[in-house]
């Protein structure tokens, strides 16, 4: 029996039975290995979590400081955010990605998109649904699918395809029990963007197997320099649904603010969850989050200048790791493949932190296709990743 099985029989009730193979999160787990190598003296250096550590805009910060001084701002909100925020939300999308919104009902802000992909998949997902996830993929859509009691059915991306999906393989197979297809471009973990061809073939797919397309877009600003939405495709308000974010385009990771866009039906269909999940957010928070979305294009380019000069330095150390990566990939990761010598990408991430103190994400954390690669966060200091470069170079690799 497992420590992790033989606790939870000494509990007095058990876990619910949907929990079932959901595990705590990666990330949760090796940020407490991490805490407990400083706390014996090694500096590790981190450069595997996709937080941001540049601040939000001075105006954002200015705007939540102001905002939070009214003596009636601190009550709770409307469960689908202040129409100064649904209408900066439309705004946007129709300056960057070209889609027009009711900010009446095709927007609804979240506490944070990680929360919209729980509410989707609670709002749409029963016992007896498929659910089709990539394989490699962002964990949490695997996670809430089977939360949710759904069965998930992995579709493969590969290297060879660019990392898009085989629409057409996947339309030979019986797709009938399948609800949701989770979609991420630009996709993360593999840098991979899609065009507006690729999103015309994605909702033509949908339309013709009657399939909720879900498309994760908060990396879309980051080293890219064509935006797309899935709703931008004529026709995808029937079948789409797109998520985004100010955690990583506008350096806003710990407040915590999405949201989710598409047809007016869909969203009231999640607002009926939502409004029992929480109980709105902070006014403040959401004002400062207009002003974010009123940023400049100028905010944009000196981001990615950070962000382009910092993965510059990222291929130096996986040119050091002897590992290969594509140099067009686009978002706030590098994405790369591990040396035959190395049986995985965790086998080259557990020398790598043992041996030099600095820990790179193993690929196989996103699903199996993941196993021979490596993902290096671009959300550290320069001067880190130079470190990591010293350090893996006085290190013997097998």
């Amino acid at each position: 029996m497992t420590k992790k099985a033989a606790a939870e029989n000494s509990l007095i009730i058990k876990p619910a039975g949907r929990l079932g193979d959901v595990q705590e999160y990666y990330f949760s787990q090796k940020l407490r290995e991490i805490a407990r190598m400083r706390a014996e003296g090694k500096p590790v250096l981190n450069l595997g979590i996709g937080s941001p550590d540049l601040p939000p805009a001075s105006e954002v910060v200015e705007a939540l400081t102001n905002n939070a001084l009214f003596n009636d701002v601190h009550g709770y909100q409307s469960y689908n955010g202040i129409p100064e925020l649904r209408q900066a939300f439309a705004r946007w999308y129709e300056q960057w990605f070209g889609v027009g919104l009711d900010p009446e009902g095709e927007v609804l802000p979240l506490i944070g998109s990680k929360e919209g992909l729980m509410h989707i998949a609670m709002s749409f997902l029963e016992p007896g649904d498929e659910v089709l996830v990539p394989n490699p993929g962002y964990p949490a859509y695997r996670a809430v699918s089977n939360l949710a009691g759904a069965t998930v059915r992995e579709y493969m991306l590969e290297e060879e395809r660019g990392w898009l999906p085989d629409l057409e393989a996947l339309g030979r197979q019986d797709l009938s029990r399948v609800k949701i297809l989770w979609v991420n471009y630009p996709n993360m973990p593999t840098g991979a963007n899609a065009g507006p061809d690729f999103f015309r073939e994605l909702v033509a797919f949908a339309q013709r197997h009657r399939i909720l397309v879900v498309n994760d877009n908060p990396y879309a600003f980051i080293l890219n320099n064509q935006l797309h939405s899935i709703l931008s495709v004529p026709g995808a308000a029937g079948v789409a649904l797109e998520l985004n974010s100010l955690s990583k385009a506008h350096n806003m990771a710990g407040w915590r603010i999405g949201m989710l866009a598409g047809r007016r039906d869909y969203l009231q269909v999640v607002l009926r969850f939502k409004s029992n999940m929480d109980s709105g957010m902070f006014r403040p928070l959401q004002m400062a989050a207009v002003r974010a979305l009123q940023s400049p294009p100028e905010w944009y380019g000196s981001l990615n200048a950070v962000y382009a000069e910092r993965r510059d330095t990222v291929f130096q150390l996986l040119d050091t790791l002897g590992c290969s990566y594509d140099p067009g990939q686009v978002g706030m990761f590098v994405w790369a493949k591990v040396p035959l010598r190395y049986a995985s990408g965790y086998e080259l991430s557990d020398e790598v932190l043992y041996g030099a103190n600095v820990f790179l994400t193993p690929g196989g954390i996103f699903g199996s296709a993941g196993d021979p690669y490596i993902r290096i966060s671009l959300c550290s200091d320069g001067v880190l990743y130079e470190e990591a470069i010293r350090r893996v170079a006085n290190l013997q690799l097998i």
